[in-house]
């Protein structure tokens, strides 16, 4: 055959493309390989023409386990209808390789498709759209035996063909560390060695699922239930099966329940009919709460003292009279017979919270502070038992009704308060909103200089103008007392003008009542 030197320095071009690919950084993903072709024109072009050969050499690259890109030279000759005398042919073909199946099996099948361009005789061409499938058949871990056939569409006239080609593929780099026939790109264990079924992973048991996936890997199991054995086939492995060899329900923990009603045949005082859970499984006619098999009345209601027959029960709440200790009024068994309105177990009579749960003495202790709610002026704020239930007041907050003691200050001999003490003042009302369970309690004082009725007035007016301005600040005058008490109570000798001084004051006391 004649193949022209254009194709033979194409091929040597694309042969230095691949010597070049071994020193890649991923030599996993490239390939090479060479095929002889059967060519034929006749056949896609309805003419009378014989079949002519060539050659390919390709280079591959895979993107993916399941794409590739691959990029062959074809050299040979072509009969066509035009010039039967076997023609030079070269081609250049860009495709996209595409395997359905990843890279697991020994036979790996592909689809191919893209685009080429064919020469003919140096100075002829055409482009071509080849599409079709292939075989690559794994001989060693690198080597293959590759098979492939084209249908070839061309955009000249008479130039559609098919191509079948047979040859050998080498994918470097493709390591199996562990010898197992898997190649590590592919194993899942490549260090150690396993069946290629379970993707090169040991499978002790040999159920088909591997070890690092299988929960019982030294007894064969399903997949289903990872691999752990399951006698009775219900979907529930053995070693959490309660009956292992008799077919049941999750919710049985694989135990049958035939009657459906919740328990299981093994506990079931009646398998083949329903009943409650409480009763064993068995029926309660007269809802009595005693199942028909021990109910001496089961037509009829009764109480258990009485096997199940009616008794003497005047509040009809179950408990006969004897044993009731509210026997006119209806309630549970828990408390004797006696109310509890609110089901915590303290019947209405001793429960000092009977319309709401709890455990001390029926009450609750919402916040947890040790002070029931009904004690706690604080119930949903943890607090002290000594504060019945309330926080403590914080230091600085302290600190600032000691300085209101000594800062608010008013005009001299009158209850008008100074400006400069509405910044002080305006804190005791923030004070007041961030302890709301609490009291102010206001209080005036006086020095001994003058009428000691005028003082005592003049101490009210003061603690009343501080009482007003708070109203004004949005304070609730239910939680505000104030009170004057004139030169009464000396914090300091009044003797001296410092003294006097401090004993002109105003306190601001919060309180718990």
């Amino acid at each position: 055959m004649n193949i022209n030197r254009f194709g033979i320095i194409a091929m040597m071009l694309l042969l230095s493309t691949f010597g070049f690919s071994q020193n890649g950084n991923k030599l996993d993903r490239h390939a090479i390989s060479a095929r002889v072709l059967g060519v034929d024109y006749s056949t896609p072009n309805d003419a009378d023409l014989a079949p002519t050969a060539g050659l390919e050499v390709s280079y591959r690259y895979l993107i993916t386990k399941n794409f590739g890109l691959a990029v062959p030279l074809k050299i040979g000759v072509a009969d066509v209808i035009d010039d039967s005398q076997n023609r030079n042919i070269t081609s250049f073909d860009a495709l996209l390789h595409v395997y359905p199946f990843g890279g697991e099996q020994k036979l790996k099948p592909y689809l191919l498709g893209g685009i080429g361009y064919v020469i003919e005789n140096i100075d002829e061409g055409n482009t071509q759209i080849p599409v079709g499938l292939g075989i690559n058949y794994m001989l060693g871990s690198n080597s293959y035996l590759s098979i492939q056939g084209e249908y070839r569409t061309s955009n000249a006239e008479n130039r559609d063909n098919i191509q079948l080609g047979l040859g050998y593929l080498y994918q470097f780099g493709i390591k199996d560390t562990d010898g197992d026939g898997v190649a590590d790109g592919e194993d899942g264990c490549p260090e150690i060695f396993g069946p290629v079924a379970t993707a090169g992973c040991p499978d002790s048991d040999n159920d088909g699922v591997a070890n690092k996936d299988d929960a019982c890997p030294e007894v064969a199991g399903p997949a289903a239930t990872s691999g752990c054995p399951d006698t009775d086939g219900d979907g529930i492995v053995d070693a959490k099966d309660s009956c292992p060899e008799v077919a049941g329900l999750a919710e049985m923990m694989g135990c049958p329940d035939t009657d459906g009603d919740g328990v299981t045949d093994a506990d079931d005082l009646c398998p083949t009919d329903a009943g409650p859970i409480a009763q064993a499984g068995c029926p309660d006619t007269d809802g009595d709460g005693i199942h028909d098999g021990n109910d001496e009345c089961p037509n009829d209601a009764g109480i258990a003292t009485n096997n199940g027959c009616p008794g003497s029960d005047r509040d009809g709440d179950g408990i006969l009279d004897e044993a009731d200790a509210c026997p006119d009024i209806k309630g549970p068994a828990s408390t004797q017979g006696c109310p509890d309105r609110d089901g915590d177990g303290v019947r209405d009579i001793d429960d000092r919270c009977p319309d709401k749960a709890g455990p001390y003495t029926g009450c609750p202790d919402t916040d947890g502070d040790g002070v029931i709610d009904a004690d706690d002026r604080c119930p949903e704020e943890a607090g002290l038992t000594s504060n019945k239930g309330c926080p403590e007041i914080e230091e600085d907050v302290r600190e600032v009704l000691n300085l209101a003691m000594r800062a608010v200050q008013f005009e001299t001999g009158s209850s008008v308060i100074k400006p400069e003490s509405f910044a002080v003042l305006d804190q005791i009302a923030d004070i007041m909103k961030r302890y709301p369970a609490y009291q102010l309690r206001i209080a005036g004082h006086t020095d001994n200089v003058g009428d000691a009725k005028r003082n005592q007035e003049l101490s009210e007016g003061r603690a009343a103008a501080c009482y007003e301005y708070l109203l004004s600040k949005g304070a609730r005058s239910t939680r505000i007392s104030y009170a004057g008490f004139g030169e009464d109570y000396p914090i300091s000798p009044n003797s001296t003008s410092t003294g006097r001084t401090l004993n002109r004051r105003v306190e601001f006391d919060l309180i718990i009542q």
